[in-house]
């Protein structure tokens, strides 16, 4: 570019100015680039100094060149700039202008706001799509939505709109009302273009993704401290596996247990886990942090203690809110209603004369599809149809004898919006016959929206018959037999056909009855309101003719006048003034259906032209179509119109389209006094309409007020930010003969004052009387009282509510600023939903949504109202261009309005429920959107910026309280201190048993000797076959094989360790015993999945490294497996230890059986991976094997005559001891059941217990859930089979987490039928340094259940609440402490003892507990830490093991067999699970079950943090379009229920959170692998 170089300061002022004209011929589009660049440089040539320029190096940044774009970004592509040439084009020609409801003042301040967001841009981070998950269907398979229809009132967003004045300088010190309306008459003159797209002024701020050979680096807490475990982690996710069937263990480092507990997590989670930083994800994840850095506008105020009844931060009032100063308004009155001598006494009656004198004079004029007349319907046709009709319904529907109809019924009038003249008939010929019309939308599917509240309407007005034409019922939807549908929530109808052919001429002697009108009703009119329900508003018959002769008086209307009607005939500004003043006036009314105008949008115009109308009836949008078709036609004359009348004008943001069309139309003879914008709700009929006026007379006012005056109610002219203001035109004065006043919109019907904002209510005959059907709402809406500030009432005389909202301005003109349905109350202020449409579409949208298909509604998220905008999407905008325009959106709505969206979303093409015309049912998108129905293709969620009410974050108190101070405290509260004991393990008289339970070796030499044919073991396949047994003296056998096997084969020496990789079975039992008679210790290790060596086998081979392990003994397939091609892929499979198979030994004996010098040399090594994906191996001793074995008996009350079932994976913990060593023990007989034959046989287990009548069984989480989803439909099936399992007392669950209360009670519930005792189910709880603390004996209690009190659980308090009490959590007892333990509940911090009220770490002293960590390099003082912990105070002697977990202790009402009340051990979870969010302390679970509540398509979710920012990862089990509406309700509920905000939403595949054998999540893994981008999620979701 040629002014690189170039201070542009220096240059002569002409020359800046030359460049600045330049500047602005290239953003208007008057020259290309090209041009623009070749003037420029002949412009500066003078004035540049040559240097020669070198070539810029390759890794120099290049400064950005200013383009016609910002400095963001390269130049648009040649062909991008032909394109929005072409565009801008075409906008200042004013002909085919797509901006629908613009306006140029509106879109300039939208352009200033967004400038003042650019200087501080933040690179908003993209959404993450999976390819795949929308591919757009082709555009020629999709019909464009209707780009036109944005065309309902009820969207009431139709705002299109063009210039508005500058405001006339106002004194702002002066508080007269006429300061606050701008004097100046408009002018003719628009802005030379009306470009509004933001595209010339700002380009596309690319998202700064680095390019991946920049590593970059996170400006985390201290990215220089060293990483503590910076080995990376064996890749163990690159292949996920392929469905949840094989469960992996996958550890996270090949440090084992390298860390102390203390600074368990906090370290690695800042320097990302080894993890590279510079992956997408995490480049994305900063770029959310620095939006989240910028400070938030409402600050968080000092709030929220301990056990505060409100969670929600109260707002202070702000002491600088505007507050109304005026005095209180006095009611308006409109002129008095004349009285014209020839009214007729009732509507019916003028149609009967006009029918008899002028009986060739035209009625109506309906038009066919092209806009040309169809037919004309004269005044006398009309009158006898409709007397024949009325004879009709009243004698000819039933039998001879019987009479259907009887005046006074309801009937539904069912008619096109392309046939008036039938309708016409079917009005006013049930009027004739004095029954009640009720007309509604012709139902076009069973799926329309809002039909059921249509028929709740119909059977709340008791309607039976429905009157329609032949061709509307042959086009109604029909049953296979040909009958019609019957529609959701209908009443059944019988359909009558009003055709004139089917009607039957009156006998000579009848007359319709035509009596004076009176206060029945004489129609009901329907109305959605905002929550979707649909009333109906009845009208008397004195109302309508008041109505009438009010609107004839205010409109002038004359006798034989000509009027084009484009709007709905069936209710509103259609009927009253199409149907009703106009037979009331004999007017000629020419009827445009609306589909006449999509396909001709000037045909009314047209219309106009031909037949020199006097009065229109239109909306803004068919202004705006008329102007954006009106260089079609050059010749058309508006000269003839008098009214013009604006249906809509009460939509603040009418005005702009009302000027540009005059701008438009007035060199066609449309004369400025003849727009009449007026006012009407359903309830109050018509409100205020302007009255035409003379000509030459000076325009009524405008009224420019501020946007954030009117979000507080009050009344304040815009002087200051003209970015944010509104103009309004006026709807001219208050209906003749009516009485107005302005009231609060919410509480008491108290008058306003007159700078306030309220809602207009109107005393008048002519309005409606009730809601059919309903009288409690209709006292509040037809029979209110207004009172004074003192709450007396100022009078006896009834309003009714308009539901419009508004102020009086001078001279009593009526100004209305928005609708009560389209409020948004967010933090205590009002947002009107079409102010933030319109600011919406100022953001130049029309590349990416239809400007007709948005809507804004508002749902209830967190004690406050939430913004939330739906859009439709068009099928070629890129997703770039989406993001761009929401995050733009965002921008100006924050910057205009001062509120924050919630939510943005955009969805396919005429995806969104539509209104009859075409506009957007707003309840049924809301509706979707709260279901998950609304299958978005983008959305945008913003809870970091509105969500301003969360509770302060807690502050740690700094731990200054001494031990003897906590002491007291808690013996000052009356609080025990929180620790709880088993029975006593008792003392061993016998010398003979002692020495058979000293070692287990001896205790199996022993059985072998003394009982020898005693089964002890028995093998189950999937049919349910034993496989194999072992008695005692076989076992022993084959562990002398196998001792000498190792002795011989594997010279192993005596304490050497040995790895044994077994499937479970009697195998591995065996090579348990061989290697203690070897005198080696053994290492039980899970062996690798074959069809997923990738994901399995490094475990196993990081086990054996770790484990030092001199030899492996396994079977012969599994050796085959380890040396096999497969597994080279992944290890390396040349450096295994030696490797015995020990399936054909030959029977040799080892020459002696090796016996331990002490009880304290290690027994085994028991190697697990946590939850957070360490690898820990822990050394159990021979001493602590027979102290938790005897525990265990005692517990269970296992003897040699018992036999117990087991379904559990024996590799580690307690399922390996009840698996491998009890039964040895004890002496009882245990059926094995290998888990994993369950997949092939679900009800394996079952039929086991049932067949075996076992009374304990013991089994897996993993287990429960297999049968609870896959057999709990089939308990008739498995009763049939001769399921029973009426003989199971107890069937515990093995686990080291917090009893799955939901899963427990499910499987009671769902197996009762089969004699399940609900008492039955209980849990055991070990942990690494104690692999059984607590088991549910068959002595004892019951499992007990508590339910405590969220709040107080963040905070490290436990209260207990009732059942049912909200924020409430349900936690059961975790089994009973065995014998010989003791636990104590501890501060991890101080390490103090604390009270039961407390949650704290779960500590453990017991003559089983595990002897330490298996560590390389023996760090005994992390072993000290863990396995020998002293407290600081209270009693400083006992040592004691740290489990790791968080829990409490309370004293339950049950008692114990000797008679002493129970102390029950609670687990809540793992405390390095836990995450600190906002001071406070989160238990994953607890948020996972929320979010696996929020959508039937979430199958599983666990969620982590990363740098402060919650992330939940999501699995979708529904179709890929279900994937995005899951993040606003995962967003939802987790901010409802836990007060939290969700930073990342992940949704990903089935079977993609990694889980490890016991059933448990591996958050910590799931974490890498989203940081090291290997989930392959279908969706990501940053939340700003």
């Amino acid at each position: 570019m040629a002014d690189r170089g170039v201070d542009l300061s220096p240059l002569p002022k002409e020359v800046r100015d030359q460049l600045a004209e330049l500047d602005l011929e290239l953003s208007e589009g008057d020259i290309t680039q090209k041009g623009y660049e070749k003037k420029k440089i002949k412009l500066l040539a003078p004035y540049i100094i040559h240097t020669p320029v070198e070539p810029p190096r390759q890794n120099d940044r290049q400064p950005p060149a200013p383009s016609s774009s910002s400095g963001h970004g390269p130049p648009p592509s040649s062909s991008s700039r032909y394109r929005e040439r072409r565009s801008r084009k075409s906008h200042r020609s004013g002909g085919t202008r797509d901006d629908r409801y613009r306006s140029d003042i509106h879109t300039e301040a939208v352009q200033a706001a967004l400038a003042k967001h650019k200087e501080e841009k933040m690179a908003l981070p993209m959404p993450t799509k999976r390819r795949s998950t929308y591919v757009q269907s082709p555009i020629e398979t999709r019909t464009p939505p209707d780009s036109s229809s944005g065309s309902e009132d009820e969207t009431s967003v139709r705002r299109q709109s063009s210039l508005v004045p500058p405001p006339a300088v106002v004194n702002p010190n002066m508080q007269s009302p006429d300061a606050w309306i701008n004097r100046t008459v408009q002018g003719s003159s628009t802005s030379s273009s009306a470009s509004s797209t933001l595209s010339h002024g700002e380009a596309k701020p690319q998202p700064q993704s680095q390019p991946k050979s920049q590593p970059q680096l996170l400006s985390l807490a201290s990215p220089a401290a060293p990483s503590e475990n910076s080995a990376p982690p064996p890749d163990v996710t690159a292949v996920a596996p392929p469905s949840r069937g094989p469960r992996v263990d996958l550890p996270n480092n090949a440090v084992v247990r390298g860390m102390s507990r203390g600074q368990s997590r906090s370290s690695m989670m800042e320097t990302a886990d080894g993890v590279p930083v510079n992956s997408r994800v995490s480049t994305k994840i900063q770029q959310l942090l620095n939006t989240l850095k910028r400070p938030k506008r409402p600050p968080l105020r000092e709030f929220f203690t301990d056990d505060a009844e409100e969670i929600v931060d109260v707002p202070q009032p702000d002491p600088n809110t505007p507050k109304p100063e005026g005095r209180q308004i006095i009611p308006v009155k409109g002129e008095p209603l004349g009285v014209v001598s020839n009214w007729p006494p009732a509507l019916q009656a003028a149609l009967a004369r006009w029918g008899s004198t002028q009986g060739k004079s035209p009625a109506l004029t309906a038009l066919d599809i092209t806009g040309k007349p169809l037919y004309t319907l004269t005044y006398g046709k009309l009158w006898s149809r409709s007397v024949k009709l009325a004879y009709t319904l009243l004698n000819k529907l039933g039998t001879k004898n019987e009479q259907i109809l009887k005046p006074g019924d309801k009937v539904a009038l069912v008619y096109p919006n392309s046939d008036p003249g039938m309708f016409w008939v079917a009005f006013y010929g049930c009027l004739l016959a004095e029954v009640i019309p009720v007309p509604i939308e012709v139902p076009l599917s069973r799926k329309d929206a809002g039909i059921c509240q249509v028929g709740f309407l119909l059977g709340s007005c008791s309607v039976g018959l429905a009157l329609t034409s032949e061709i509307c019922l042959k086009g109604l939807p029909k049953t296979p037999t040909g009958e019609i549908l019957q529609f959701k929530g209908w009443p059944r109808l019988k359909w009558v056909v009003t055709d004139s052919k089917y009607l039957t001429k009156p006998s000579k002697d009848w007359q319709p009855h035509i009596p004076t009108a009176n206060t029945d009703p004489a129609y009901i009119e329907y109305k959605a309101s905002k929550d979707g329900t649909v009333v109906g508003v009845a009208v008397s018959k004195v109302a309508m003719l008041t109505h009438c002769q009010a609107l004839t008086q205010a409109c002038n209307y004359c006798e034989g006048e000509t009027l084009v009607n484009v709007l709905d005939f069936k209710k509103d500004i259609g009927l009253w003034h199409g149907v009703l003043t106009a037979v009331m006036n004999r007017i000629h009314t020419i009827s445009v259906p609306y589909a006449v105008m999509k396909a001709c949008p000037l045909s009314w115009v047209q219309r106009v032209h031909i037949h020199k109308a006097r009065i229109a009836l239109v909306k803004c949008r068919d202004l705006h179509w008329a102007m954006m078709a009106h260089r079609d036609q050059r010749d058309t004359s508006l000269a003839s119109l008098r009214m013009l009348i604006v249906a809509d004008g009460a939509n603040p943001w009418s005005v702009s389209s009302c000027d540009a069309f005059l701008n438009v139309f007035q060199s066609h003879g449309l004369k400025p006094e003849v727009i009449c914008p007026c006012a009407t709700s359903p309830e109050a009929m018509t409100v205020a309409i302007r009255r035409p006026g003379v000509p030459g007379t000076p325009l009524p006012a405008r009224a420019i007020l501020s946007l954030g005056g009117l979000s507080h109610g009050v009344i304040r002219v815009n002087t200051e930010d003209k970015n944010s203001a509104l103009t309004v035109q006026d709807v001219g004065h208050v209906m003749p003969g009516a009485l107005m006043c302005i009231v609060k919109p919410d509480g008491p019907p108290q008058l306003c004052k007159t700078d306030e904002i309220g809602e207009i209510i109107i005393n008048s005959r002519a309005g409606g009387n009730m809601y059919y059907g309903l009288p409690g709402v209709t006292k509040n809406t037809f029979e209110v009282i207004p009172v004074n500030a003192n709450g007396v009432p100022i009078g006896e005389i009834p309003f009714v509510r308009s539901g419009l909202l508004g102020f009086v301005g001078p001279g009593s003109l009526i100004f209305v600023v928005g609708k009560i349905e389209g409020l948004l109350m967010v933090s205590g202020r009002r947002h009107n939903a079409d102010d933030l449409v319109a600011t919406a579409l100022a953001v130049e949208p029309v590349k990416t949504v239809y400007r007709g298909r948005i809507t804004v509604f508002s749902v209830t998220v967190f004690y406050d109202e939430r913004v939330v905008i739906v859009a439709e999407q068009r099928p070629d905008a890129s997703e770039e261009d989406s993001f761009q325009w929401m995050s733009r959106v965002l921008q100006a709505i924050d910057s205009i309005h001062q509120v924050g969206l919630y939510c943005l979303a955009l969805v396919p093409a005429n995806t969104l429920p539509k209104t009859p015309l075409g506009g957007i049912h707003i309840s049924d998108t809301k509706q979707f959107f709260l279901d998950g129905n609304l299958h978005p293709c983008n959305i945008l969620m913003c809870p970091h910026t509105c969500v301003t009410n969360l509770p302060k974050p807690r502050q740690k108190q700094p731990v200054g309280v001494g031990p003897a101070s906590v002491m007291v405290g808690n013996l000052v509260a009356g609080k025990r201190i929180a620790q709880a004991t088993g029975r006593d393990l008792g003392m061993i008289e016998d010398q003979d048993l002692v020495r058979k339970h000293q070692y287990l070796t001896e205790a199996l030499q022993w059985r072998a000797q003394t009982d020898a044919d005693h089964v002890l073991f028995v093998l189950l396949n999937a049919k349910g076959v034993t496989v194999s047994t072992a008695t005692c003296v076989q076992l022993h056998k084959r562990a002398e094989k196998i001792a000498a096997a190792l002795t011989e084969k594997g010279s192993i020496n005596t304490g050497e360790n040995v790895v044994l990789l077994y499937p479970p079975g009697i195998d591995l039992i065996a090579a348990f015993y061989g290697c203690l008679y070897a005198g080696c210790v053994p290492v039980n290790v899970r062996p690798p999945h074959p069809q997923n060596l990738a994901a399995t086998l490094p475990t196993v081979r990081m086990i054996i490294d770790v484990s030092k392990a001199a030899c492996i003994l396994t079977t012969q397939s599994l050796m085959r497996t380890l040396r096999s091609k497969e597994a080279a892929a992944s290890v390396n499979i040349k450096t295994w230890p030696t490797i015995i198979d020990t399936d054909d030994l030959p029977r040799r004996r080892p020459p002696q059986i090796y016996k331990p010098p002490t009880a304290e040399m290690i027994a085994y090594l028991d190697f697990s991976v946590s939850t957070t994906g360490m690898l820990t191996g822990v050394k159990i001793s021979h001493a602590a094997v027979s102290a938790l074995c005897r525990s265990v008996k005692l517990q269970c009350e296992l003897y040699s005559s018992r036999q117990i079932a087991i379904c559990l994976d024996p590799y580690c913990g307690l399922g390996f001891v009840l698996w491998c060593l009890a039964s040895v023990y004890s002496g009882h007989q245990s059926v094995l059941i290998p888990p994993f034959e369950l997949e092939s046989c679900l009800s394996l287990w079952l039929s086991t217990l049932t067949q075996y009548r076992i009374r304990d069984t013991f089994c897996s989480y993993s287990v429960m859930e297999l049968c609870t989803k896959g057999l709990g439909t089939q308990t008739e099936l498995l009763k049939a089979r001769g399921v029973n399992l009426s003989c199971v007392r107890s069937c515990v669950v093995i686990a080291e987490e917090r009893p799955r209360l939901a899963l427990a009670h499910s499987f009671s519930k769902l197996f009762k039928d089969v004699g399940l005792s609900s008492r039955a189910v209980s849990t055991a709880f070990g942990s690494r340094v104690n692999l059984a603390v607590g088991l549910q004996g068959t002595t004892g209690p019951d499992p007990c259940t508590v339910y405590v009190d969220m709040k107080s659980l963040r905070h490290d308090r436990v209260r207990l609440v009732e059942r049912g009490a909200p924020q409430s959590l349900p936690l059961m007892e975790s089994g009973k402490i065995l014998p010989g333990v003791r636990v104590i509940i501890v501060n991890p911090e101080t390490r103090g003892p604390l009270g039961d009220s407390h949650l704290g770490e779960i500590w453990v002293n017991s003559p089983h507990n595990a002897s330490g960590y298996y560590t390389i390099y023996g760090e005994e003082s992390l072993q000290a830490n863990h396995f020998n912990t002293k407290l600081s105070f209270g009693d400083p002697q006992t040592l004691w093991a740290r489990t790791g977990y968080l829990g409490f202790v309370k004293r339950t009402e049950l008692l114990e067999a000797n008679g002493d009340r129970h102390d029950a051990l609670f687990v809540v979870g793992s405390l390095d699970e836990t995450l600190e969010l906002r001071g406070l302390r989160y238990h994953p679970t607890d948020i996972e079950i929320s979010v696996s509540r929020a959508h039937r398509s979430i199958a599983e979710s666990a969620v982590f943090t990363w740098t402060n920012l919650l992330v939940v990862v999501s699995e979708l089990c529904g179709s890929e379009q279900d994937a995005l509406d899951l993040v606003p309700l995962i967003t939802n509920v987790v901010l409802e229920e836990h007060h939290l905000i969700v930073g990342v939403v992940v949704i990903v595949d089935p079977g993609v959170i990694p889980i490890n054998s016991r059933g448990e999540k591996q958050r910590m893994h799931l974490r890498d692998s989203f940081l090291a981008d290997q989930l392959d999620p279908i969706y990501v979701a940053y939340n700003m």
